[in-house]
């Protein structure tokens, strides 16, 4: 049974996942490079990430990436096609920012905003990042309550990493790779995702060759805490086929 790597989101760490109940399969929560004890990359990149992390993973694997996780996870199905057996894309785009061709992003006001928090304030906008991502779901405000106190127990990561992410949301646009996956992909969704709308992983579904999307009801940008029985659910279904 090969192994699950979960690639976690923007300003959290791997062990987010801590709480993924895949019954006799090994479980991997790797930090991006910048959280934790993981260096940054010269290039601060999906593509850079995905290098980075593939060397070092099994040589077949499962591959589930959340929010900017997604984007690395994208990167690397295309770059390693031999290693990812299986992709699971959560609350996931190809392109985080609106564009001319792209409505289904954030604002540059809004990116401009963020990027602006994180160096005034990186704490107080990290705070408001995590509300945001569970606004909307059933039991909001519990889940906003595990983020944090996941967050205070893993360690807020440094202004410099935010920074260089917050500048991957904004730059990274993988439209044109995504005909190149081969992994069959499982899209996982909230309907409710005020971050990433829904629309964006419908399109990104309709270009990978092996895709389906799944939306839940009631859930936001975070599914897997907001809803995890039937997160782990179907995640468990998709990768058992």
């Amino acid at each position: 049974m090969t192994p699950l790597v979960c690639l976690h989101g923007w300003g959290m760490r791997g062990a987010i996942f801590a709480d993924l109940a895949l019954t006799g399969r090994t479980v991997l929560m790797p930090d991006l490079p910048g959280y934790g004890d993981a260096p940054l990359p010269t290039r601060y990149s999906a593509e850079a990430i995905a290098r980075q992390l593939a060397a070092n993973a099994p040589a077949r694997l499962a591959l589930l990436g959340w929010s900017m996780g997604s984007l690395v996870a994208q990167a690397w199905a295309k770059l390693f096609p031999a290693q990812v057996e299986r992709l699971i894309l959560v609350a996931a785009t190809p392109c985080f920012r609106q564009r001319a061709d792209w409505p289904h992003g954030l604002s540059d006001a809004d990116i401009a905003a963020f990027a602006e928090g994180v160096t005034l304030d990186s704490r107080a906008t990290l705070a408001r990042f995590l509300s945001l991502q569970a606004r909307g779901s059933d039991d909001a405000r519990a889940v906003i309550a595990r983020l944090r106190t996941a967050l205070a127990a893993l360690g807020e990561p440094s202004a410099t990493t935010l920074t260089a992410g917050m500048a991957l949301l904004a730059d990274t646009d993988l439209r044109g790779d995504a005909s190149a996956i081969r992994a069959p992909t499982l899209m996982l969704h909230g309907d409710r995702d005020g971050l990433c709308p829904p629309a964006a992983a419908a399109w990104l579904a309709g270009q990978i060759p092996e895709a389906r999307q799944v939306v839940l009801a009631h859930a936001a940008h975070a599914p897997f805490l907001s809803h995890p029985a039937v997160f782990n659910r179907i995640v468990r279904e998709f990768l058992d086929e």
